[in-house]
């Protein structure tokens, strides 16, 4: 035990785990991502505090302790660690003795019913939270990520996550922030230091306090810790109905994106995030790849045999309608006349082809889905369908996280209900920029993305989510097989050729990775500069999550 580690151990509540053996360090290191080790001594230990005050320890210990060479070090918090393409429970740089602060044991949940409030701390899972709404009536919806149960509410805010519920923008149903900055100040709102009732309620139902917003601070920085969160919560709807749209020919995209624009902007609040999803990307999470050992892109002629066994159209858009029965009534009978547009082919959940087809299905012998294959691909498409009404309705599934595993050599002996890329050895880095909701913008991004990733025997991927109906988010998801050098060096390559190219013509990533964080962002620009100045004044002694966001 080095000295530094015996001076944590000294502040620590006694509940408090502080872990330093190597073989404790090992699953800290793990990532999807390939990263080459860096130089320096790189995690010394792992602190999962008890409490909030075990957090405000250790911040004052390292500030105290950061002039002493032989006993200095940094913080790297997390909430669960599973920040799975981006760098996971890794640190941005490893330069310095780091001290793993894993606020995982930080699982209080504080609700107020009626206002449809929730107050969490980081190591609440999306699972966590989704037990315990269902034990309180079930009647509000988790801000539900792809990313699967065990992810972190509080984290996939403070990255400026979205998903597909009504609240798509999580950062966004965010009302107050508590928290620690580095230099160990504790942190709540001015309304809340004015507020003089016992309850002070009144924080958590206003965003933007009073002078200048500094909960933003929190979010894609290393300025502070945030220890809780309040979250204003989409009510569960009296009616709720998911539709998927297949568009056959690849030529009807750029109409396809019109129809999305107008439902996303005619229907705002009724209508949730509306996905729209090429082939390739929809095989990617339904089927298995025929050869998960090799390092190429599958041919043209075998996404044809995939895509007419599983009935696989070019595009394919996925939403949802939230509202009463009146409003959902009418909103779906004008997106199907919207959608009549186009040449494709619409499926409402509330059809009554879905409880017919399922009693088919329960009732049929398990021998015969061996030798029809018709009623095993309906079996699986309605399975999927019903995960996929679950992730709409604000329930938490791993129906997802079967993507990260295309390349896996062993994808087939995984057990869906274990998935867990970085544990499992997945290679998965992420893409993510933001793209104008324009039709011809959004064709030569696909042709950018198709040209691209092939040269590096990348799939190429598309997804497109809407944040709004004048913004997109895509995200092209770099598959690879982490056994294998090539693969990882083609990975990064072909990730590093996407940003470079793809910032020319104007598809800029909304969050990177730990390393791209350093060789993307100009720490002489403006804003950096700025970003900078305050990094010195909120930590002065460069004690926290050096690196992150935050060029030097």
């Amino acid at each position: 035990m080095t000295d530094c580690i015996s001076r944590i151990a000294q502040v620590l509540n006694k509940h408090a785990s502080l872990l330093s053996n190597q073989d404790d360090l090992v699953p800290y290191n793990r990532g999807t991502e390939g990263f080459s080790n860096n130089s320096g001594e790189g995690i010394v230990a792992i602190v999962k505090p008890y409490n909030t005050e075990d957090v405000s320890c250790l911040l004052n210990l390292a500030n105290e302790l950061s002039s002493i060479p032989d006993l200095r070090f940094t913080v790297n918090p997390i909430s669960t660690g599973l920040n799975w393409g981006y760098g996971t429970s890794q640190p941005p740089r490893c330069n310095s003795r780091v001290v793993i602060l894993d606020l995982s044991s930080l699982t209080n949940i504080e609700f107020t019913a009626d206002l449809g409030l929730i107050t969490v701390e980081p190591g609440v899972t999306q699972k966590q939270l989704s037990d315990f709404l269902i034990g309180q009536g079930d009647s509000f919806m988790v801000p539900v990520t792809g990313a699967g149960p065990s992810c972190s509410i509080l984290s996939n805010a403070i990255e400026r996550g979205y998903g597909i519920t009504p609240n798509t923008d999580h950062f966004g149903a965010v009302t107050a922030i508590h928290g620690y900055w580095a230099n160990g100040t504790k942190y709540t709102s001015a309304i809340n230091e004015l507020d003089q009732s016992e309850e002070k309620i009144v924080d958590k139902t206003y965003k933007w306090g009073v002078g200048p917003y500094l909960d933003g601070l929190f979010t894609q920085s290393n300025f502070g810790v945030a220890t809780s969160m309040t979250i204003r919560l989409a009510k569960k709807p009296e009616k709720f109905v998911s539709f998927i749209i297949r568009v056959p020919s690849d030529s009807d995209m750029e109409q396809a994106t019109l129809l999305i624009r107008k439902v996303l902007s005619d229907y705002e609040g009724i209508v949730g995030s509306i996905n729209l999803m090429d082939k390739r990307r929809l095989l990617s999470m339904f089927a298995d790849n025929p050869s998960p050992s090799e390092h190429k892109v599958m041919s043209d002629e075998l996404i044809k045999t995939l895509s007419d066994s599983l009935q696989t159209s070019d595009w394919t858009i996925m939403g949802s309608i939230y509202g009463t029965e009146g409003v959902a009534k009418i909103v779906k009978k004008e997106i199907k006349q919207i959608f009549s547009q186009l040449n494709c082919s619409q499926i409402y959940s509330d059809s009554a082809i879905f409880p017919i087809a399922n009693k088919v299905i329960k009732w049929t012998p398990n021998f015969l889905f061996k030798h029809i294959p018709v009623l095993s691909l309906v079996k699986k498409q309605l399975a999927s369908f019903e995960r996929g009404k679950e992730i709409m309705l604000g329930r938490p599934n791993k129906m997802a996280l079967k993507l990260a595993y295309w390349r896996h050599k062993d994808a087939k002996k995984i057990k869906p209900e274990d998935l867990s890329p970085a544990k499992d050895g997945c290679g998965l880095l992420w893409y993510a920029p933001l793209v104008t909701m324009n039709p011809t913008v959004m064709r030569k991004y696909v042709e950018f993305i198709r040209a691209t990733c092939p040269k590096y025997n990348i799939e190429p991927l598309v997804t497109f989510t809407n944040l709004k109906h004048d913004c997109v988010d895509s995200t092209i998801p770099i598959i690879f097989d982490l056994s294998n050098p090539q693969a990882v060096e083609d990975a990064h390559n072909c990730l590093k050729d996407l940003v470079l190219n793809g910032l020319k013509l104007g598809f800029v990533p909304y969050r990177l990775n730990i390393d791209q964080q350093q060789w993307l962002l100009d720490a002489n620009s403006p804003f950096w500069q700025t970003t900078n100045k305050i990094k010195l004044a909120l930590d002065p002694n460069q004690i926290l999550n050096i690196g992150r966001y935050n060029p030097q």
